[in-house]
C-alpha cells in the first residue's frame, strides 16, 4: 500500500511540475503554452493562417474553481479521473431511467440526484442536460480546475473588497464557487443551496429589479446567454455548450448555442474609442505564429467578471493542437482590482454545430415574475388585483 501511495504521489508531482512549476506566477501559468500533437499538421486557410473553423464544445466535468481536496494540485491522477467519470456515467443512467407512473414526488426526489439544479423536485433530469461527461484534458492531462491560479481559486481583490457585479452570470446563478468535481461542477454553486419551495421559504425582497422588463436580467430577457458562454472568458453551461467558429481573413465569428449570441472578433482592427460598450465587449485579434490572440476591452457593467468591468481587459489565445482539439487560454487583467493578471485554460473538443435555441418559446418567466411582484405590491397596500395574467398555468 505504501509503495502504491508513493507511486501515485510521484505521478502527480511529475505531471504537475512538468506543466506548472511552483515558481510560476498566475499569468505565467495561464500562458504556459499549448502542446501540438506530434505529427499534427495544422490546417490552413488560403491566407496561410490556421483554420479554426467548425463546431466545437467546451462541456466538461471539471469545475472552474478547484475543489478544496486537491489543494494546489492542478493535475488529476488516472484513478481520480476514472472515479469521477464513472460516477457521472451512473448518474446519467439513473436520470435516464423511466419514472414509475404512480411514483410520488417524495419517492422521485429521494431516488434521483437531480442533475444540474440538484434541489428537491428536480428542475431537470439527465435527459435534458448536457454538462459534459469527462474531465477536461489539457495537453493530455486531466485538470482539477479550469483556473490555473496556484490554488485554483479566484484571487482576492485589492483591499479584500467583496466581489460583486458579475453581470449576467450572477443573474443566472452560474455557480463560480468551488463545488466538487462532477455533474454539479458548473451550476451547483447556486442551485445546490436553493431551498425547496413551500412553508418556511422567505418571500423575495422586491426592489428596482422587479419594476419593469428592462430591469430584469439579460438572460431572462433572452438578450445574452445564461452564465458566461459568450462574453470572455467563455465557459460551458448545464446544456447548450456548442459553438460554431466561422473565420475569414479579418474576422472570426463565434456563434454561441446558448441564446444564439454571435461574438465577432475583428482581426487586425483597432479598439473603438466612441465610449460604446457592446454586450460582449470589443474584441480585436492578431496572429502570433499559429495562435490567434484576442484582446477584449470596453466590457459593459452587465458583462462584469468577478466585480471588474470598467478597467477590465481579457486576453484569449486560440491554438489548434490536434485534429479534434483547440487549446484555449484566457488572461484576466484589471490593475485597479488585482495586483497581477490571472487566468486559466482548457481545450475545446470537436463537436456538433449549435442546435436551435428558441429562447422564451413558451417561457412565461418574465411575465409571471413581474405579475407576481405587482400582486405582492397590491397585497402590501391592502388591495386585490384580478386583471394580472395568471401566475400559475
Amino acid at each position: 500500500m505504501a509503495n502504491r501511495k508513493f507511486l501515485t504521489l510521484a505521478f502527480a508531482c511529475a505531471t504537475m511540475c512538468a506543466v506548472i512549476p511552483a515558481a510560476m506566477t498566475p499569468v505565467q501559468a495561464a500562458t504556459a503554452g499549448p502542446a501540438v500533437k506530434t505529427g499534427f499538421k495544422v490546417p490552413r486557410l488560403s491566407d496561410g493562417h490556421p483554420d479554426l473553423q467548425g463546431g466545437w464544445t467546451n462541456s466538461t466535468l471539471t469545475p472552474i474553481n478547484r475543489p478544496r481536496e486537491y489543494g494546489d494540485r492542478l493535475i488529476m491522477t488516472p484513478a481520480e479521473m476514472a472515479k469521477i467519470e464513472g460516477d457521472n456515467d451512473r448518474l446519467i443512467a439513473l436520470g435516464n431511467e423511466p419514472t414509475p407512473v404512480n411514483a410520488t414526488v417524495a419517492e422521485v426526489s429521494a431516488k434521483a440526484d437531480c442533475s444540474g439544479g440538484r434541489v428537491t423536485n428536480c428542475n431537470y433530469n439527465a435527459a435534458f442536460t448536457a454538462p459534459g461527461d469527462s474531465i477536461m484534458r489539457v495537453n493530455g492531462q486531466g485538470r482539477t480546475s479550469l483556473l490555473t491560479t496556484p490554488n485554483g481559486q479566484f484571487p482576492a481583490p485589492k483591499g479584500g473588497a467583496a466581489r460583486g457585479g458579475r453581470g449576467q452570470a450572477a443573474e443566472e446563478g452560474e455557480g463560480e464557487g468551488p463545488p466538487a468535481a462532477g455533474r454539479a461542477g458548473r451550476g451547483g454553486g447556486a442551485a445546490a443551496t436553493t431551498p425547496p419551495r413551500g412553508a418556511g421559504v422567505p418571500a423575495i425582497t422586491r426592489g428596482p429589479a422587479y419594476d419593469n422588463p428592462e430591469t430584469r436580467g439579460l438572460a431572462e430577457r433572452c438578450i445574452m446567454s445564461f452564465g458566461r458562454s459568450a462574453t470572455p472568458p467563455m465557459f460551458d453551461q448545464l446544456y447548450n455548450s456548442n459553438y460554431q467558429f466561422v473565420q475569414g481573413k479579418d474576422t472570426l465569428a463565434i456563434w454561441v448555442e446558448m441564446v444564439h449570441d454571435v461574438r465577432v472578433v475583428r482581426i487586425g482592427g483597432k479598439h473603438r474609442t466612441d465610449g460604446i460598450r457592446p454586450y460582449m465587449g470589443d474584441s480585436i485579434g492578431h496572429w502570433e505564429g499559429d495562435t490567434l490572440v484576442v484582446e477584449t476591452t470596453n466590457i459593459p457593467q452587465s458583462g462584469a467578471y468577478q466585480g471588474s468591468w470598467e478597467h477590465l481587459t481579457m486576453i484569449e489565445r486560440f491554438t489548434r493542437v490536434a485534429p479534434n482539439r483547440l487549446h484555449y487560454q484566457f488572461i484576466v487583467n484589471d490593475p485597479t482590482m488585482w495586483d497581477q493578471p490571472w487566468g486559466g485554460e482548457y481545450e475545446f473538443a470537436k463537436g456538433s454545430p449549435p442546435f436551435e435555441y428558441a429562447c422564451h418559446e413558451g417561457n412565461y418567466a418574465l411575465e409571471d415574475v413581474l405579475a407576481g411582484a405587482r400582486a405582492a405590491d397590491a397585497a402590501d397596500a391592502g388591495r386585490t388585483i384580478t386583471t394580472l395574467a395568471p401566475v400559475i398555468r
